[in-house]
């Protein structure tokens, strides 16, 4: 019984662990560009959602959509004043300027909010059902059902419409999308938007059932790298399905060991993957 509560815990972990992944994998398809600030825009997704409950009580879930938003309009403004600049430049230095858009925002936070931990009370949240013997954590389904639902309204927007077929088109083939007139400045600024705007949506879904301080992003956006590489660096699929993997081993890893030692499982499995299959477990391999 122990075994299948740390499998419905992982894939449901999983299922958040997805849509963090997807608006990273979608960044790094489309503009080649790693984004170190992941983590610390989904904090900021997570703070939207925590003060419109606190202040206006605002129901976490409505305020996906508002959490959502800002964190697209946050990213398109991030996109265009600083990594447009830097998008011809270096590796290192698009990874330092990340890494520094990172700091500036968690600091930020830390100034404005102080260290505390802070947690959002929902009363209907807090039944927790008993299924065969399995305990079943409502917000835990609600995040996995919501966060899955939207990767698959992202894949369909990407493979479906004019304008995802455009994003697709700069993701696999920069010049041929130049010739055929696709506005590459639009399609990084969208891209880099909807990764944000998913991050966004993932904070606002934990909200509920997971600690909120200015350092909280650094657990998810590790855990989101190994995912993104485990999948294939811009595989969308791949990601999704190593999300899941990755969840159901921490999870089931947790019976077993220590859980603050968990995550060693990850790690291993990263870099076992990095050894005998660099591109990734979904990734195609390359001539």
């Amino acid at each position: 019984m122990l075994i299948l509560q740390a499998l419905l815990s992982g894939l449901l972990n999983g299922g958040i662990y997805s849509l963090v992944a997807v608006g990273l994998t979608l960044i790094f398809g489309v503009m080649r560009i790693i984004n170190f600030a992941h983590g610390s825009l989904m904090m900021l997704g997570m703070y939207v959602s925590y003060w419109l409950f606190v202040l206006w009580g605002v129901d976490p879930y409505l305020a996906l959509i508002a959490s959502g938003s800002v964190l697209f309009a946050v990213g398109v403004l991030i996109e265009a004043v600083l990594v447009s600049p830097v998008l011809e430049a270096p590796e290192h230095d698009q990874l330092l300027l990340t890494l520094g858009i990172s700091l500036v925002i968690e600091n930020l936070a830390l100034f404005l909010w102080k260290a505390d931990p802070r947690t959002v009370t929902v009363p209907y949240l807090a039944v927790a059902p008993m299924v065969g013997g399995i305990m079943i954590s409502s917000p835990r389904v609600i995040a996995f059902v919501v966060s899955l639902a939207l990767t698959a309204v992202l894949y369909v927007f990407l493979k479906r419409t004019d304008l995802g077929k455009a994003i697709r088109a700069v993701s696999q083939d920069r010049e041929g999308a130049l010739t055929v007139g696709i506005n590459m400045r639009r399609i990084y600024a969208l891209a880099f938007g909807i990764g944000c705007a998913c991050v966004g949506v993932a904070g606002g879904l934990v909200v509920p059932f997971y600690a909120v301080d200015p350092y909280v992003g650094g657990v998810f956006v590790i855990t989101a790298f190994v995912v993104v590489v485990l999948g294939g660096m811009g595989n969308f699929g791949g990601a999704l399905l190593a999300a899941l993997i990755v969840g159901l081993a921490e999870s089931v890893a947790a019976v077993f060991i220590p859980a603050a030692m968990k995550q060693v499982v990850m790690y291993t499995i990263f870099v076992v993957v990095l050894l005998f299959r660099p591109q990734g477990l979904f990734g195609a391999r390359r001539a």
